[in-house]
């Protein structure tokens, strides 16, 4: 389990370990929760301007073509053929 440098995590995955037979492999990593409140900011820039959800199922949908298209901007997707592809190209691809 990858935890960031907060004490309390490694408390308590220390204090889970002590009753578990095989015990839970940590890691520590300085920058976690900058990196995760990073990735989160986007997807909270685009949804704030909206009035909320209706329903959970429409919500779901719509965070999750944010975060692709979040995704294919920083070009962390790679295609099939590995050439590089424009924004707009590889979501074309996905969608068909």
């Amino acid at each position: 389990m990858t935890v960031d440098k907060g004490g309390a995590n490694l408390a308590g995955l220390h204090a889970i370990n002590a009753q578990r037979e095989r015990p839970i492999r940590i890691r520590q990593t300085k920058y976690l929760y900058n990196v995760l409140a990073q990735a989160r900011l986007a997807i909270k820039r685009r949804a704030r301007p909206m009035l909320g959800f209706k329903y959970f199922h429409c919500a779901r949908i719509l965070l999750a073509g944010i975060k692709l298209m979040h995704i294919l901007r920083k070009e962390q997707c790679r295609t099939a053929q590995g050439s590089c592809s424009s924004t707009a190209e590889q979501f074309y691809a996905l969608a068909a």
